[in-house]
Formats: structure tokens, C-alpha cells, sequence
């Protein structure tokens, strides 16, 4: 969000509450926002305690389908390819169950 959306959000807020309450409604927010990511972090502590060591340096950010799709398909692969210039009269390899 940058600031003409924030900008947006101040005036509806302003016109809907009042001035008056306003204020109030912003401090509601941060503590339901403070609230949400403390919850957010205890269950990231429990799953941590609860799964053991092995999985305790898991960061869950990595589990998330849009960034394995950027790691592993968008990206350049760092293996090497095993592809190859055929000799005159070779015959490129087949698979069986290619399709």
C-alpha cells in the first residue's frame, strides 16, 4: 500500500466516523493488528516446540506455492544440463514413456 491508498482509507474513515472517532477506531486497529501477530508468532513457537528440532529453523515463508513456483521454475536451474552435440549419424535418445 503506498500513500494515496492510505490517503483513500483517512478520508473514508473520516467521512464514516467523524472526526470525533476516528482516532479511537485507529487505536482499535493497532491492537487488533499487534493482537493478530502476536497469536500469529505463539503458533509459529508451538508448531516449532510441537515438531521438534529437526523442523525449528523451517522458515514457512518457503512453504508458500508462489515463491517454490519462482525458486524452482522461474528461476535459472543451477544443475547442469546434460545436453550434448550428436556426432554425424547418431541417433538422438528416446524415452519409452514420454509423451
Amino acid at each position: 500500500m503506498g500513500w494515496p491508498e492510505i490517503g483513500l482509507i483517512l478520508v473514508v474513515g473520516l467521512l464514516l466516523f467523524g472526526p470525533d472517532k476516528l482516532p479511537g477506531m485507529a487505536k482499535q486497529a493497532a491492537q487488533m493488528v499487534r493482537t493478530v501477530r502476536r497469536m500469529a508468532d505463539n503458533a509459529k513457537n508451538d508448531l516449532g516446540r510441537e515438531l521438534g528440532q529437526d523442523f525449528s529453523d523451517v522458515d514457512l515463508r518457503s512453504l508458500d506455492p508462489r515463491d517454490v513456483v519462482r525458486r524452482h521454475i522461474l528461476e535459472e536451474s543451477e544443475t547442469p544440463t546434460r545436453d550434448r552435440i550428436l556426432r554425424p549419424g547418431e541417433r538422438p535418445p528416446h524415452d519409452d514413456e514420454a509423451t
